[in-house]
């Protein structure tokens, strides 16, 4: 008998109502991974982050960029933004437990012969290799000195990886390659200046997933944040932000058969505001 599918869900951003309409016709009792991003933006980052807790056992979840910024705005390393919609979970009296939860979730996992990321992973690195590396960040966030960690983790040097790299500027690197990667070069280096879609690649550089000496390329690679890229079905790379904060839909995928789900969602935010 073939193994149950695992349902594999986009960027929620506080979108709760669209996770719940979702759910709903998922089974009851599916495994699901979230792609990360499960906060912020959306109305109701708060309800969406316990209600995913909630989940147990039966649910995964990234780590994405929004998250991370969660967790530095509640330790005082960042200030809030103005389109932030983390308040009420500062606020909650299980705010906490919440952080704790959030802390533990993993950048990267390798299951049922896909690579999961939130952005997207670098050239050089192989499937085992980003694992290695998620893990060294990993532990990081999850020690007892995390509130040091974070105040490290921002900036967009060094935009390149090399195995020589140590300490922040290493883990710096993985960081960004997880949750933030849009573009790199030829070389690897990595472009955090332009956030719309693939045509829009800056001179010299290409969508990370078609970089011809990927190292990833024999695995496929499910990933999430770029919104301007929207819902994208490689058979080496699939993208599953299709936008649910600025109106568009919140995508499940079953993994490794490959059946869609999608629910439209309210726009929340505007199309014109640049995504990050």
């Amino acid at each position: 008998m073939a193994a149950e599918p695992l349902w594999v869900i986009g960027d929620l951003q506080g979108c709760l109502g669209s996770l719940e309409s979702l759910l709903r016709q998922l089974p009851g009792d599916c495994r699901l991974l979230f792609i990360g991003d499960l906060i912020n933006r959306g109305p109701r980052s708060l309800d969406t982050l316990r209600r995913v807790r909630s989940l147990g056992s039966r649910a995964q979840a990234l780590l994405g960029n929004h998250d991370l910024h969660l967790l530095a705005v509640a330790a005082g390393i960042r200030p809030q933004h103005v389109d932030d919609t983390l308040a009420d979970i500062l606020a909650a009296p299980d705010r906490d437990e919440l952080l704790d939860w959030l802390r533990g979730r993993p950048l990267a996992l390798h299951q049922a012969g896909a690579l999961f990321v939130h952005a997207g992973v670098l050239p050089q690195w192989s499937v085992d290799r980003t694992l290695a590396l998620a893990g060294e960040v990993q532990a990081q966030l999850r020690g007892r000195d995390y509130r040091e960690f974070l105040a490290t983790m921002y900036g967009n040097s060094p935009a390149r990886w090399d195995d020589r790299l140590q300490g922040a500027d290493r883990a710096r690197c993985v960081i960004n390659a997880l949750t933030r990667l849009r573009f790199v070069a030829a070389d690897g280096t990595m472009d955090f200046t332009v956030k719309e879609g693939a045509a829009a690649a800056p001179a010299g550089h290409r969508p990370w997933f078609d970089h011809p000496e990927r190292a990833t390329r024999g695995v496929p690679v499910v990933f999430g944040h770029w919104s301007t890229l929207g819902l994208m079905l490689r058979d080496d790379a699939v993208c599953l932000d299709s936008g649910c904060v600025w109106g568009g839909t919140l995508t499940a995928l079953a993994w490794p058969d490959r059946r869609l789900l999608q629910v439209r969602c309210p726009p929340y935010r505007q199309p014109g505001l640049p995504p990050n």
